[in-house]
């Protein structure tokens, strides 16, 4: 996918969220273009995961819209799914499959081209390709989950805490995987409590600090 495919911005317009009778947050708005990368910050309970599931269409929000290279995303959720890659903060990973069986399940689904071994080997697991995934660590599993961006071809990936359960060394192997997107006129939307070191980052505090 070459980057004139990714030439397009997303954008929210006075969102708002409501959780049973709570609102969680209330008119926010921003913008990413290709390239971009917005971090989604604020205290546990202020709605960074709830704006990511509204980002990628789980949700419905309460108030607001989002649009796509200015059209409403609402109009088509299938084809704003099909542009996305999203990365909760729960692990996805069946542990009787094996760690290549994961994440060539996962490529397959999306449709990338990309070989397993390519997307294991971008987060160091390509050692562990035969291992059922049950047996692997936290961290292991976490890195196996965001193993799937390495073949990813979506414009937009939505991540929530995905630098949680790694040591530096995945961290940084998962920051270059994300600079790399970027570079390639990709964008991403990260919920995160940590100070990530992506280059000309926006950030977005949501609720009381």
């Amino acid at each position: 996918m070459t980057a004139a495919t990714f030439a397009a911005t997303f954008e929210a317009r006075g969102l708002t969220c409501i959780r049973g009778e709570r609102v969680v947050f209330e008119n926010l708005a921003f913008s990413v273009a290709p390239g971009g990368a917005l971090l989604l910050r604020g205290a546990n309970g202020t709605g960074k995961s709830s704006l990511l599931r509204i980002c990628a269409g789980f949700l419905q929000p309460a108030g607001g819209e989002l649009r796509w290279n200015a059209a409403p995303v609402a109009g088509d959720l299938d084809a704003h799914r099909a542009r996305l890659a999203y990365v909760g903060h729960l692990d996805a990973v069946k542990p009787a499959f094996t760690v290549a069986e994961n994440v060539a399940f996962w490529l397959k689904l999306s449709g990338a081209g990309t070989r397993a071994e390519t997307a294991l080997s971008a987060l160091g697991l390509g050692h562990l390709a035969s291992l059922p995934a049950a047996y692997l660590s936290a961290g292991q599993r976490r890195r196996l989950n965001l193993a799937r961006l390495a073949g990813s071809a979506a414009p937009l990936w939505l991540l929530d805490e995905p630098t949680s359960s790694l040591d530096d060394a995945s961290s940084h192997a998962l920051l270059t995987l994300i600079e790399a997107h970027r570079a390639g006129g990709g964008m991403a939307v990260i919920a995160t409590h940590q100070d990530l070191a992506l280059t000309k980052a926006e950030t977005l505090r949501i609720g009381a600090q």
